[in-house]
């Protein structure tokens, strides 16, 4: 990438579904190139034939990931992401009368860029094993939000004709509970079925306890008691048995993600260090290998603005505030939500900081976020050094330093349990 100083061009593209918007300005602000291109190869060919006079031309652009931010990084060039609430104030600042269009767009994001760009930071490409693995991630977790939708549906539906069901389990994400509403689809086919394949259900998987088992077969039972009427019943019980299939096939595709991801994990050099991390597991430390991978740990403070952990300060005269910072990167943020959470159970030192804030009167979700703002410091100074995490390392470095974490450890804690 050239110094900033010998830039003579900037570019911006606006970018959609269909087609793009590509504007490029000189260091005097003057359009050098208008362009509107489709989005199929012909039409990036032709973009990467009227670029090719400025070699290593810098793009901003309204995303940071995306067919467009690929397509551009597989050509060479130096992408500049924009936040959208960014892009909108620059877009303001050029026509202040909120009038627009994508050659608007396009042209002011190109100023931007030229006006301030110097500050901002370039686009790191991935190397192809972490970007699979972020894509694999991602998708997982896209994946997770469509089974808890259908599993709402799925309680909705089944609250509305067979309420035994809902008493007798509780977490319908279990594969058991699809597998009940599959064998057993209404109170009527429950009842036919008799205890004996009640039994047996619960021993084929695996839920037979004897604290739990005698209620559970006191609630089939019952369950005619209390149902839908006819109609309701015959109607959603199709639905129920449709989402539970769907359940099933989406759990089988999310086995072969995972299947995938972990294998991937293993390959990545740096597989030892997130694996080390308390808490993070087999489903967590390959995410936040994925999300964390290419960030500046020389620039923490950058890392944890990325990740919403750092708070947004406000300051006017006598007024000062702190509000959650809302434009961060959300697959980041929910993985250290959940990775801090489950740091508690492992680490004494993380469960104690957690406890002093809610001890403050903070939220639980705003004390995670600040235990999770603590864990990136952590994870910056083993990613600087390439160490795992060591649990009497650590203990070392926050006696040494005097830190006052050391002082919210019970007296009984020990370094195996820091």
């Amino acid at each position: 990438m050239k110094p900033w100083n010998e830039l003579t061009h900037f570019a911006a593209l606006d970018w959609a579904n269909d087609h793009h918007d590509l504007v490029v300005v000189d260091t005097k602000g003057q359009i050098a190139l208008e362009l509107t291109f489709p989005h199929t190869a012909e039409g990036w060919q032709q973009a990467q034939e009227a670029l090719a006079i400025w070699p290593g031309l810098p793009v901003a652009i309204e995303t940071s990931a995306g067919p467009a931010v690929d397509q551009l990084l597989q050509r060479g060039f130096v992408v500049y992401p924009v936040m959208p609430k960014a892009a909108a104030r620059y877009r303001e600042r050029k026509r202040p009368s909120g009038s627009k269009d994508d050659r608007h767009d396009a042209w002011s994001l190109a100023e931007a860029l030229r006006t301030d760009g110097q500050h901002w930071r370039a686009l790191s490409p991935l190397d192809p094993l972490t970007a699979e693995l972020r894509a694999l991630c991602r998708d997982e977790m896209a994946l997770i939000e469509q089974r808890t939708a259908l599993v709402n549906q799925l309680l909705a539906a089944l609250k509305e004709y067979y309420p035994a069901a809902l008493q007798a389990f509780e977490d319908w994400t279990a594969p058991y509970t699809w597998a009940f509403v599959l064998a057993f689809p209404t109170p009527e086919a429950l009842a036919q079925a008799g205890q004996r394949k009640w039994v047996k259900f619960l021993h084929t998987h695996k839920l037979w306890r004897p604290q739990t088992a005698p209620e559970r077969l006191k609630t089939f039972a019952e369950a005619g008691a209390f149902k839908g009427s006819p109609a309701i019943t015959a109607a959603k019980s199709l639905l129920v048995r449709s989402l539970a299939r769907l359940l099933q096939t989406l759990e089988q595709q999310l086995a072969a993600y995972r299947a995938r991801i972990q294998d991937l994990f293993v390959q990545h050099p740096d597989h030892n260090l997130f694996g080390s991390l308390p808490g993070a597991g087999a489903k967590l430390a390959p995410r936040l290998l994925a999300e964390l991978a290419g960030s500046n740990w020389a620039e923490v403070n950058q890392v944890q603005a990325r990740a919403g952990t750092a708070p947004v300060n406000y300051q006017s005269g006598k007024i000062q505030r702190a509000r959650i910072r809302r434009a961060c990167t959300l697959p980041l943020r929910a993985t250290l939500h959940l990775w801090a959470d489950l740091s508690r159970r492992y680490s004494s030192w993380a469960a104690a900081y957690y406890q002093a804030h809610r001890d403050k009167g903070q939220s639980h979700a705003c004390a995670l976020r600040c235990l999770a703002h603590r864990w990136l410091e952590i994870v910056a100074a083993m990613c600087r050094t390439h160490t795992p995490y060591d649990v009497e390392h650590h203990l070392r470095e926050i006696q040494k330093h005097g830190s006052y974490v050391l002082r919210l450890l019970p007296a009984q804690a020990t370094t195996q349990t820091l």
